[in-house]
């Protein structure tokens, strides 16, 4: 018999929160300088209130494809934008207390036919912060079935039992996750789920919960309030006997545009998706946000100074990284800045780019609950032609590993326009990806900072040290320092003094440079190492923002 592993958290978490909040409010409190969690409730865009469409009969089947799926969410862009109505009865009465206590039953799983099922799907249920519904649907050989979910799918402990009733059905679900055997033949772990807005998050093997995607950014970190699209509905196609790939499909929705979106997904040392998302725009968007990704960075080694705390590290991810067309990487360590902070990388075409955690030893963390060596890497890789853009990189202040305070997301030149459709396809990866051991060029290791001059003399300058390692220079001696050059760039301040040398006994070559710049200021800062006619190492890229 195969067992159903543990879900990875069985009562709510930050992103959960997090993701209910972006359906009703937007970024103002950050943008004033203040934590996510910090931010007051403030309305998003109205849309036409209006009750969610009924979910059909059980029985009901419908032809269904991405095509038909496209075809409707074209037309229902024409119209104005319909707002879900929040249930009320016994699902208005779940708080938190309550909601904690229930789970879905996995004897209820469905796609669970046979001895050795290898997807099975599972529902959140509504109530406490999800009270508007999500209609799920089967596929089965190019037809549509619904979902229906009651009572009876769950199992309710105390408080929790003494609110629902028996035998009820449910108007929706708060979103689903897929189990596979990710990790045994005989266990199926949690490998997908879709919870809240538009947010999602996958698992490689031996992975633990980290950080989240979503399907679209709008106006993420403008002065503008924020929007956040919601999945409403999603189809499943029922997985093969023996399937190593499960195909789902999104009908999004939002104030200002619609889209249909397709994941085939693929469980592995590295799970994939192959996503294709196809948007139609009701109305002008400032800022269209590709492929966003959501992360926790609290502190490293450059930063720990500002919590007293045990643990060296505390985050989900620790860097941004872009591999450019011409296959060029870039590594920006992710901090957690005093204000608002963004970081624009201008890219034609890149070959991806990703949040990553680097560091993957328990001792960089000590932190035997959380296991942050184990959280997932994600990498985004266009499938498509993107032409020109940036990746914008957005750093929100933040005080308590609660927050999910780091936003990556991908924006096109040319901006969206009402009447306008795109279409970009990509590939999510997430996973551990390391880097390859056999690479040619140097990649960083470690960047700290602290007080410049001699031993921390200097407060009015920062001091900031690169660590650079493997490639072909790691073998490289330590007296053929004079054949490797140093290239780095500054704007908002200065270098007053640089060193640069290999560390004895190791294979690191370490960049050392005191900045100075005036209060206030944001500096920016790369380097690279050079040598031998080419380049020895990634860019090296960092954000200072002297308070």
């Amino acid at each position: 018999m195969i067992k159903t592993g543990k879900p990875a958290h069985r009562s709510p978490n930050r992103r959960q929160v997090m993701a209910h909040l972006a359906a009703g409010t937007m970024l103002g409190g950050v943008l004033a300088g203040r934590p996510l969690w910090a931010q007051e409730a403030t309305q998003a865009p109205a849309e036409t209130q209006a009750p969610q469409p009924e979910l059909p009969p059980a029985a009901e089947t419908k032809p269904f494809s991405f095509d038909s799926l496209t075809i409707e969410m074209r037309e229902a862009a024409k119209q104005d934008a319909v707002a879900p109505q929040k249930v009320d009865g016994f699902l208005s009465e779940l708080d938190y207390d309550a909601y904690r206590m229930i789970r879905f039953n996995p004897e209820h799983a469905r796609f669970a036919d046979g001895d050795h099922p290898q997807f099975t799907l599972q529902a959140f249920h509504m109530g406490w912060l999800f009270r508007e519904p999500v209609l799920i649907y089967e596929i089965k050989d190019g037809q549509a079935q619904a979902m229906t979910f009651s009572t009876d799918d769950f199992i309710y402990e105390r408080k929790a039992r003494e609110i629902v009733p028996e035998h009820a059905p449910l108007p929706g679900v708060a979103g689903f996750r897929l189990h596979y055997p990710l990790n045994r033949p005989d266990v199926l772990d949690e490998l997908v789920a879709f919870q809240g807005a538009s947010y999602f998050r996958a698992l490689g093997r031996n992975s633990q919960y980290g950080l989240s995607a979503r399907g679209l950014a709008v106006n993420t970190g403008l002065s503008v309030a924020e929007e956040f699209p919601r999945f409403r509905r999603f189809w499943v196609e029922r997985p093969a006997e023996n399937a190593r790939t499960v195909t789902v499909y999104a009908a999004m929705d939002s104030a200002s545009l619609t889209g249909a979106y397709r994941f085939v997904i693929t469980p592995g040392d590295a799970t994939v998706m192959e996503v294709t998302a196809r948007l139609f725009l009701r109305k002008d968007v400032q800022q269209l946000g590709v492929a966003p990704l959501t992360s926790m960075f609290l502190y490293a080694d450059r930063s720990r100074d500002r919590f007293d705390d045990f643990r060296p590290q505390v985050h989900d991810s620790d860097g941004l990284m872009i591999v450019k067309a011409n296959g060029e990487r870039v590594w920006r360590p992710l901090a957690n800045p005093d204000r608002l902070a963004s970081s624009y990388f201008s890219e034609t075409a890149p070959k991806s780019f990703g949040l990553y955690q680097r560091d993957r030893e328990f001792e960089q963390y000590q932190d035997a609950w959380a296991r942050y060596e184990r959280r997932p890497s994600l990498k985004v890789e266009p499938t498509s032609d993107w032409g020109d853009g940036m990746v914008r990189l957005v750093e929100i202040p933040s005080e308590a590993e609660a927050n999910d305070n780091i936003v990556a997301f991908w924006v096109p030149k040319d901006g969206a326009k009402a009447g306008q459709e795109r279409e970009f396809s990509y590939r999510l990866s997430w996973g551990d990806l390391p880097l390859d051991p056999n690479e040619d060029i140097a990649h960083v290791k470690e960047t700290f900072a602290g007080a410049g001059g001699v031993a921390g003399s200097n407060d009015k300058t920062r001091k900031f040290v690169v660590d650079f390692t493997g490639g072909r220079i790691a073998n490289l001696p330590s007296e053929k320092v004079e054949d490797l050059k140093v290239v780095n760039t500054i704007s908002g301040g200065s270098i007053t003094n640089q060193s640069f040398s290999k560390i004895p006994g190791h294979d690191i070559w370490r960049l050392v440079m005191d900045v100075e710049a005036e209060e206030g200021s944001t500096v920016e800062l790369t380097a690279y190492l050079e040598g031998y006619g080419s380049k020895q190492s990634e860019t090296w890229a960092y954000q200072w923002i002297k308070a």
